[in-house]
């Protein structure tokens, strides 16, 4: 599988020295006031790119590492849960935990 992903990134490096031999042309870009930018079409692209990946990127690593905490404080609950005494009856530790929840019709 190692060889695939290997191979896949070969080929996509390949189609972008391609496409940035066959385009290396000077694009120029009207910035706010009189200032002009000549800017490889390459070049350009890339950055366009990076503006919409970058922030994509951080977002869903965020998120991973979000859900990474979350599992591990279940895994460690699960654990703390299967440490406990097996001859404690469920009863006695739900007699101990606060029962002040009302009803969802009672306000």
């Amino acid at each position: 599988m190692q060889f695939l992903k290997i191979l896949f990134w070969c080929l996509i490096a390949f189609i972008a020295a391609v496409f940035t031999f066959g385009n290396w042309k000077w694009v120029t870009i009207q910035l706010f006031g009189n200032l002009v930018a000549e800017v490889n079409l390459p070049f350009l692209l890339l950055v366009t790119f990076a503006i919409g990946f970058v922030p994509t990127l951080i977002y869903q690593r965020a998120m991973r590492w979000r859900l990474r905490l979350r599992l591990n404080n279940a895994e460690r609950a699960l654990a703390d849960l299967r440490a406990a005494p097996i001859g404690t009856p469920l009863a006695e530790s739900a007699a101990t935990a606060p029962a002040t929840i009302a009803p969802p019709g009672d306000a």
